[in-house]
């Protein structure tokens, strides 16, 4: 893939995105070949199924496909020399060990200018992300059942105090004017037993390295806990 596109005796990095990057579509930049950077986009999104660590930073540069520019470009290339310089990285699941579901949900709230639910608040928002993180809860929940696999309280952890607050109190719920009604799915799981939500700090919430660049020892630190590990033959 390296080879591919001229990057093979490119310098490694050690973060897929700078934490300072910002790429807006309107950059003032001048344009590339988007043939071609549609093809680098489409190497990186067949890795991601076993390099989740690259997720947030290919989904981001793929939304500028249409009309890419040099600064999405070099975001490109970076993540390529991130992948150079990591590819003694692996995803390991340890044999023997049980089954363990849990759910991390973040909001990068005011930063993604392209977030399509209503929320004025970081505790909205939060409480917004807790809700599409329930229904994949509940349906990775359903999908076991076929293995024989039975998971009864599901946890999501959420680094947000008044999110997790809302989704507990009825009361409290009702007096957010401002979410939308099919986001109170929510509240009725936890309130039926279906999951629960729980506190997360935010050093440990693993979500964070799949909604924004983060600085190299963060990002270190939340790509262990996604399971990715150093080869050793």
């Amino acid at each position: 893939m390296l080879k591919k596109f001229g990057l093979e005796e490119s310098k490694p990095m050690k973060t897929p995105m700078s934490s300072d990057t910002k790429l807006t579509k309107n950059e003032e930049c001048e344009s590339v070949d988007s043939t071609k950077y549609r093809g680098m986009i489409g190497s990186l999104l067949d890795q991601t199924a076993s390099r989740p660590d690259i997720m947030f930073s290919v989904c981001l540069c793929a939304r500028f496909q249409e009309a890419p520019k040099t600064s999405h470009l070099e975001a490109v290339k970076r993540i390529f020399r991130y992948i150079k310089g990591t590819m003694h990285l692996r995803l390991w699941y340890p044999k023997g060990t049980g089954i363990e579901t849990v759910v991390y949900a973040d909001s990068d709230h005011a930063r993604d200018y392209k977030q399509t639910a209503l929320a004025i608040s970081t505790t909205e928002a939060e409480y917004v992300s807790a809700e599409k993180a329930c229904q994949q809860a509940l349906w990775m929940k359903q999908a076991l059942i076929d293995y024989d696999i039975r998971l009864y309280d599901v946890p999501i952890m959420c680094n947000n105090k008044g999110a997790i607050d809302l989704s507990k109190n009825p009361v409290q719920h009702s007096r957010t004017k401002h979410i939308e009604i099919r986001h109170h799915f929510l509240l009725d799981n936890v309130q039926k037993g279906h999951i629960s939500i729980e506190k997360v700090t935010f050093i440990d919430n693993i979500a964070d390295i799949l909604t924004k660049p983060l600085k190299r020892e963060s990002f270190n630190y939340l790509r262990l806990g996604l399971g990715m590990m150093e080869h050793i033959p």
